[in-house]
């Protein structure tokens, strides 16, 4: 092998080595800053626990979506000029993760690694590789376990109206059931709709599938898109409804061990694949009404 070759291959692997140096070091000071955060989400029970399990999901899902998007991430950084707004968002992102480590606020703690993430991007890669991964740093947000209060204040009219619907629609297709506030009463069970049956933590995890789903999808029509984002609220809502009745039936056939036991957990499954067989199902009536509304717009030949 000859001189040059020798001294065009060194090159080479140092151009490359210089090439990775700042995304490793990115990478061992994250892996610093956030392996202690997600170990005590799990040790001290908000990611361990039914309300809040989906966290770790989503979080897994977002880095499998920007590992997905990876070579679009980076061929948009070619010729592209790196921003100093990127600085900014770094300085609010290690102030927030600083905050919320020392004061123990997960909410801060949390939700500063999507702001680092974000200004990173915009250091190494610039503007246009950002805008291409805006979906992951996004869907990032429904891991961010939220404030009790909050939580406490949206729930409890939430679980009031599943509970209200799904004692109608039972009633009227003759079940012995009964409501007094959140307290279903059929035949000789009484059911208390709990918080994970109703809560903002399963609308929240019922919409981070719904906008997956519309990722994946990925429709070119806008109104579209904007139709099915919005329909997956009542979704949401509806799932949450067949969750409850579910459950309530199961009681009243099987008796309460079994409402309590296995089947609660099978009542879970129910919520997520009605929840995605909904979405279907709105996605495919969208599509059936723009369709037609397209076959109308079209001028007589």
């Amino acid at each position: 092998m000859s001189t040059t070759s020798l001294t065009d291959s060194n090159d080479f692997i140092y151009g490359k080595a210089k090439a990775l140096l700042p995304w490793f070091i990115v990478l061992v000071g994250l892996c610093f800053m956030y392996i202690p955060t997600f170990i005590n989400l799990f040790l001290q029970g908000v990611w361990g626990s039914t309300e809040q399990a989906h966290g770790p999901i989503v979080f897994a899902i977002s880095l499998w979506l920007i590992y997905r998007k990876w070579p679009e991430i980076l061929a948009a950084r070619v010729e592209q000029k790196k921003t100093v707004v990127g600085w900014f968002i770094l300085v609010v992102g290690l102030l927030f993760y600083i905050v919320g480590r020392s004061q123990n606020v997960y909410l801060l703690e949390v939700s500063s690694l999507i702001w680092l993430l974000l200004s990173i991007g915009l250091i190494l890669l610039g503007t246009r590789s950002v805008k291409v991964a805006w979906f992951p740093l996004f869907f990032m947000l429904f891991m961010i376990p939220l404030p009790g209060i909050i939580v406490d204040a949206i729930t409890m009219p939430m679980k009031i109206a599943v509970s209200y619907v799904a004692e109608q629609v039972l009633y009227g297709i003759g079940y012995p059931i009964a409501r007094s506030g959140v307290i279903l009463q059929i035949g000789q069970y009484q059911l208390l709709v709990a918080d994970a049956c109703a809560g903002l933590h399963t609308l929240f995890t019922l919409e981070s599938l719904g906008l997956l789903y519309l990722n994946l999808v990925r429709h070119e029509s806008f109104n579209r898109n904007l139709v099915l984002a919005i329909l997956i609220v009542p979704i949401s809502f509806s799932a949450n409804v067949i969750r409850v009745m579910v459950l309530t039936l199961i009681t009243y056939y099987f008796g309460d061990a079994a409402g309590q036991g296995f089947l609660h957990g099978f009542a879970g499954m129910v919520l997520f694949l009605s929840a995605l067989l909904l979405i279907i199902a709105a996605d495919a009536l969208v599509r059936v009404l723009f369709t037609r509304k397209s076959i109308t717009k079209q001028p007589p030949c």
